[in-house]
């Protein structure tokens, strides 16, 4: 019995040692790895890849590598662009069968022309590159030398049904694995089209592209030197911070972004109803969400950037999926002002992510108590008071910007020597996540306090105060200056706000340019004497300046009136 177990494990051990092939021996030592010799397809051959029988095969065929130490080779066939040595970035990598041990390996024409288009060759058309077989031994790698090949891809461009944005300039840190996807929109019969949105924020400065899967390869779209989007383009650049509208057409080959300044709510349910305008706050991933008082029942709608052409309104038929008033045809959709029979205060939210596009309301238990509006409201600086409000029913405001400083403490009385009721705000003034945005907007609350009032920086505020939703909304703006000779190759230099209410930049600017001061678009400030270095500006009139005859680095500055209607400006070469 000894005698047979004796045996047994000599079998045993035998076969373990075959078995292996050495596989797992160590890769040290003095031993060769000769390279796989291609035989088929032949050298510099043309391929037609046949679009009516996608699954036709094309065979790659090659003599084996070699181990002078008898290893184990698995192998694979590579395609990669014309002249490449390294082939470290290649355009298809597929390992032959039985993993990878085969010396053959047949691709359809479907799979080679998906590749190829993801790497951006044209459709219908002859291109050449290069192909070879990739030996691998242990930890070292050949490659046979390679071959070139041509392959006519179909006439019919491949089209994603599913598109992502990723990028330095996009919320999910340039991780493709978590590429930000964009919703599919519907045509006119409501079948799946070609054309894809997505709201979402991007950061100036920064880049990013579109992408068919989450993982390449995979189709990529990004910019040509004449802004068109073109397929293996290079990243598109982002030229102001902010939330975006961002459309793709992949018919065209066209892409549209809209600045979302803000959305908000308009209608019954709201203060000053249909006249009225509550916003809400963009809270990451295409939502934007706030606490807002509903004082009346009846129809609503979201509103973007205070503009009746951007509603959303309440799909027909549904209970809370909204659609753009202005693509519902295109989408073969209907659509309703959004009903709420909802009093008091209620977080309301708004879901633009790719599976959202709707909304919901649900009540706020946080929300503050209304406050008793006083008769009359001044706003104090360091204890002197400096404004008076005017009141319209429980709403003091005042139609002009007030410039406020970091460095003062400032408060709210309902008496002009400060003996009334004192109130306060929570948080700070001006603070914004965007702030370079051109129209930067916020809301705080107002509670009866004697704390100091403070302002995250030095800026010229236009504030609201609500005393029935206990809410004070604020906005500000930021100025550029436009130059151009054509206009669509304009610069837009942002100015650097002063206070008070004065905006600089020091920049280079060339002769005979026309120039303006801008923030688009509810400001855009011409002259009256537009060829002196100093002069008046007015919002809304005036002629393009143009007073640079010799080029240069020239101080550029503008102070305006507390409306923002007129000012003066002056240019001061350095």
């Amino acid at each position: 019995m000894k005698h047979y177990y004796k045996i047994l494990f000599f079998i045993i051990m035998s076969w373990l040692f075959i078995g292996c092939e050495k596989d797992n021996l160590d890769p040290l030592g003095n031993w060769n790895l000769t390279p796989p010799t291609l035989i088929i397809p032949s050298d510099d051959i043309n391929i037609e890849l046949e679009e009516e029988a996608p699954n036709e095969t094309v065979t790659f065929d090659w003599s084996p590598a070699s181990s002078s130490a008898d290893f184990a080779i698995t192998y694979s066939v590579v395609f990669d662009t014309l002249g490449s040595t390294s082939f470290d970035t290649p355009i298809l990598e597929l390992s032959s069968g039985s993993a990878g041990k085969d010396h053959s390996l047949a691709i359809s024409h479907r799979t080679i022309d998906e590749y190829l288009s993801y790497s951006g060759y044209p459709i219908d058309a002859f291109s050449k590159i290069a192909w070879t077989v990739k030996a691998k031994c242990l930890d070292r790698v050949v490659y046979a030398s390679s071959h070139t090949i041509s392959f006519k891809r179909f006439p019919t461009e491949i089209i994603p049904i599913k598109l992502y944005i990723s990028g330095t300039a996009t919320e999910n840190n340039n991780d493709l694995n978590n590429a930000i996807a964009l919703k599919r929109l519907n045509n006119a019969s409501g079948a799946p089209s070609n054309t894809h949105e997505v709201y979402t924020q991007l950061t100036a400065g920064k880049t990013y592209k579109f992408y068919s899967e989450k993982q390449v390869p995979c189709h990529q779209y990004g910019t040509n030197s004449n802004g068109d989007l073109v397929k293996s383009g290079i990243p598109i650049t982002v030229t102001e911070s902010g939330e975006y509208r961002i459309s793709v057409d992949l018919d065209n080959n066209t892409y549209d972004l809209l600045k979302i300044e803000k959305w908000s709510i308009v209608g019954d349910p709201i203060n000053n109803g249909w006249g009225g305008d509550e916003p809400l706050t963009y809270q990451g991933g295409g939502i934007w969400k706030a606490s807002i008082q509903l004082v009346n029942t009846g129809n609503f709608a979201f509103r973007a950037n205070e503009n009746w052409g951007y509603l959303l309104k309440r799909v027909t038929g549904t209970t809370n999926r909204v659609i753009m008033e202005s693509q519902a045809t295109s989408q073969g959709l209907s659509y309703e002002d959004i009903p709420s029979t909802n009093l008091g205060h209620y977080f309301i939210t708004l879901n633009l992510s790719a599976t959202g596009y709707t909304y919901s309301m649900e009540i706020d238990t946080t929300a503050p108590d209304p406050i008793a509006t006083p008769d009359q409201l001044f706003l104090f600086a360091n204890g002197t008071m400096i404004e008076e409000f005017n009141k319209s029913g429980d709403v003091f405001s005042l139609d002009k910007f007030i410039p406020l400083q970091a460095s003062v403490n400032y408060s709210l009385n309902s008496e002009s020597n400060g003996s009334g009721t004192s109130y306060a705000i929570n948080g700070v003034l001006g603070d914004s996540s965007t702030p370079d945005a051109d129209k930067v907007i916020g809301n705080n609350t107002i509670i009866e306090s004697t704390n100091a009032i403070t302002v995250a920086t030095d800026r010229a505020l236009r504030i609201t105060i609500d005393f029935s939703q206990s809410k004070v909304n604020w906005d500000y703006y930021n100025f550029k200056l436009f130059h151009w000779q054509v206009w669509e190759n304009r610069n837009e230099f942002t100015m650097t706000y002063q206070h008070p209410n004065t905006y600089t930049i020091t920049t280079a600017l060339s002769a005979n340019y026309d120039m303006k001061f801008i923030s688009p678009w509810d400001f855009d400030m011409g002259s009256t004497t537009p060829n002196d270095l100093t002069g008046s500006i007015t919002n809304g009139g005036g002629s393009n300046i143009n007073n640079i005859t010799s080029a240069g680095n020239y101080l550029v500055t503008i102070t305006l009136d507390d409306d923002y209607q007129s000012g003066t400006y002056t240019f001061v070469q350095q």
